[in-house]
């Protein structure tokens, strides 16, 4: 089973006025995917951005786009950020009405489709769909704003959405990530990762902690989350 560690910085905590070289400065220090947070100022308050933005800094890089859909109801708005380039697309099952349909359409526009918990959202959404999940994102912060402290109760969530991936793996071989998106930090993310995360969400963490010394200004706070994840 694979063992690798993903950090996906949101792009929600970066400076919007030069999005494109926040984007390519966070992958040149040594971050995997960007995370692109979308609220709709319905499912959650507050509002973010669209698909423009993602078809934007498609272009700037390669790494993986993770669009993460806080938006209800979720299936209109899917296909455009397929075509606007994005790989992974997740949402809330409270954002659809039928939630083996919305995963198929996701996966029928051309990328990975996954679901995302809330703090208080049970698991049990998982259940019938397995086959149409290639990644499951746990909230450890209420989804709208961020900035958020973590939820220590996502560890024990993360323990059991972790036992339901290795079960499902020794059954057929496929893998599913497992993120989490909320408050997660050089002094946490170790914890989290033994709890059995692979991918981490980090805003703020990282693009509040720029420095103009670093070549590619978060090489120092990239290298702080992976000698913590080091030690796992």
């Amino acid at each position: 089973m694979d063992k690798t560690f993903r950090i996906a910085p949101s792009i929600l905590s970066a400076n919007f006025a030069k999005l494109g070289q926040e984007i390519a400065d966070v992958i040149k220090s040594g971050t995997d995917i960007v995370h692109f947070d979308v609220m709709d100022n319905h499912y959650v308050p507050n509002l973010t951005i669209g698909p423009l933005v993602c078809e934007a800094i498609r272009p700037v890089t390669d790494a993986i786009i993770d669009v993460h859909l806080m938006v209800k109801p979720v299936d209109r708005i899917i296909p455009d950020f397929a075509k606007a380039g994005a790989n992974i697309i997740t949402f809330h099952p409270e954002g659809s009405e039928h939630i083996d349909r919305s995963l198929s359409l996701v996966r029928d526009s051309g990328c990975k489709s996954g679901l995302v918990f809330n703090p208080a959202t049970p698991l049990d959404y998982l259940d019938h769909v397995m086959d149409k999940i290639d990644m499951i994102l746990l909230m450890s912060v209420n989804p709208g704003f961020g900035g958020q402290k973590f939820i220590p109760e996502t560890l024990n969530k993360l323990r059991i959405a972790r036992q339901k991936i290795d079960a499902y793996y020794e059954k057929t071989g496929r893998q599913i990530w497992l993120e989490v998106d909320g408050g997660v930090n050089a002094n946490n993310i170790a914890e989290i990762a033994k709890a059995g995360a692979d991918t981490f969400v980090a805003g703020s963490a990282i693009f509040g902690a720029g420095k103009d010394t670093d070549p590619n200004r978060y090489d120092t706070v990239v290298k702080s989350l992976r000698a913590s994840l080091a030690t796992v």
